[in-house]
């Protein structure tokens, strides 16, 4: 258990070496979320830095086909992690967990933490990169990989990982109990309807535009854009990359691998024809075979797996961005109430006017004259109606500055939350992309290190050819 006193990410390395995507995390990995050394004092956090009390390294594997024989088959895998938090029971905490128990997580979460950024699950659905059921041992491989990135991200959260809720799923033998407990009893009081929620949402959303909107937060709304904008850029590039080089649908012609495939029958066929030097002729058209292979394995291993990252790390900022745009809706709704008062509040003051004869002096209106002229004509009593509107008024008045209050309370410290979200969402962002090139880069130069060993064996058989001048 960590002191008050220590910061979780001062002296943090991003030197340490990048494991690979289907690498068991059972070392002490360096990055946001990860005690690194007790050097620093408080005195170097700034007001909206976020602070770790602990580690939590978390590993997803051994999916299992559960039921197999059944139509309500599904699959399970083995959660584990190893942690110093004091909120959990033991440092080595595992449990099996199919991908609902997961989208139950990540539902919670959102709803229990609306200003965390809390990761998007993979599709249900998506087999962008794969083919074949869900039972699959690529597709089985390939959910295990994105779940693995979904709970390291919460572990990196300084909150989501001291959650109860991630406690109970790394822990609980009565995961369904659990469930049905937080749905009934959810962490935090309920909320209950006040005079916001009677607003309609009209009036509340009438411009969806923060009037008075924060320098900082513009900011972090262009950054975020130019980030999604640069990601979306790499994810069609090497889309293109990959179809060219692994097919994907692509016209004859336009597909590396497989024209590398039937150059390698070619030569092979000239083999036949060229009886003096047939062997050679063989020997490189096996050469070619193993090049074309060598280009099919670094798609699988390399290039999918770096789009697939490429793709999590999208849907990841798209999270972030929506707790950017919750941040707005909160602003929004302290203006418009603050509207909302002030015109109630007119209202109020030229019935005051009315009633005491300076009517004249309020600027009265076209519709509050003819609605009062309305009013005489049925035979009512102005004087009476109008004390009596002015009390309901003055009622509605003390609600609606209730309101302002709390929604200016809670603009002021969502935005410092969100701060304090931007923080560790770019210390994150950081790791993955470290993570996410250094897998890419350790994938090339093994296949051009493999590809160079294979054509430099070909060379001394072709220079063996006897060519008599």
């Amino acid at each position: 258990m960590l002191g008050d006193e220590e910061d979780v990410f001062d002296s943090v390395t991003w030197e340490s070496p990048s494991a690979p995507y289907d690498a068991d995390h059972t070392v002490q990995p360096s990055g946001p979320g990860f005690k690194q050394s007790t050097a620093g004092t408080e005195d170097e956090r700034g007001p909206h830095d976020p602070k770790w009390e602990g580690y939590l390294i978390v590993t997803v594997k051994d999916p299992v086909k559960e039921l197999a024989e059944t139509k309500d088959a599904y699959v399970s895998y083995l959660v584990s992690a190893k942690t110093n938090l004091p909120i959990f029971s033991t440092p080595n905490p595992f449990s099996r967990r199919r991908f609902q128990d997961f989208v139950f997580l990540r539902d919670h979460l959102v709803k229990d933490f609306p200003a965390c950024v809390v990761p998007a699950l993979p599709d249900k659905h998506r087999l962008e990169y794969l083919t074949g059921d869900r039972f699959s041992p690529e597709f089985m491989e390939r959910r295990r990989l994105d779940l693995h990135r979904f709970l390291e991200r919460i572990s990196r959260h300084p909150t989501l990982q001291r959650s109860t809720l991630v406690r109970a799923f790394f822990e609980s033998t009565e995961w369904h109990v659990h469930m049905h407990q937080h749905l009934a009893h959810p962490p935090g009081p309920e909320p209950t309807p006040g005079l916001i929620d009677n607003i309609s949402d009209t009036l509340l959303n009438a411009f969806a535009r923060v009037r008075k909107p924060d320098e900082r937060f513009l900011d972090m709304r262009e950054s975020v854009d130019k980030f999604e904008d640069g990601l979306v850029i790499c994810e069609r590039l090497w889309n293109r990359v990959r179809g060219r080089t692994n097919g994907g649908g692509l016209a004859p012609g336009e597909d590396l691998t497989a024209d590398y495939h039937d150059l390698a029958v070619a030569v092979q066929g000239l083999g036949f024809l060229e009886s003096g030097i047939t062997d050679p002729l063989n020997h490189f058209s096996n050469t070619l075979l193993e090049f074309s292979a060598l280009l099919r394995h670094k798609t699988q291993t390399t290039t999918d797996p770096f789009l697939v990252h490429l793709h999590s790390l999208l849907t990841y900022s798209h999270a972030n961005r929506a707790v950017l745009k919750l941040r707005d809706q909160k602003q929004l709704d302290f203006e418009e109430l603050s509207d909302y008062l002030s015109g109630v509040t007119q209202e109020r003051d030229r019935l005051s006017a009315v009633i005491s004869g300076h009517a004249g002096s309020t600027g009265l209106g076209l519709s509050a004259y003819l609605k009062d002229k309305v009013d005489s004509l049925r035979g009512a009593d102005d004087d009476r109606s109008r004390v009596e509107k002015m009390r309901k008024l003055d009622i509605k008045i003390k609600e609606l500055q209730d309101a302002v209050t709390t929604a200016h309370e809670t603009s002021d410290a969502f935005s410092d939350e969100t701060l304090r979200e931007q923080t560790i969402f770019q210390y994150t962002k950081e790791a993955e992309m470290k993570e996410m090139l250094g897998n890419l880069a350790e994938g090339e130069i093994e296949f051009y290190q493999s590809s160079m060993e294979e054509w430099e064996r070909i060379i001394p058989i072709i220079q063996r050819i006897r060519v008599d001048v």
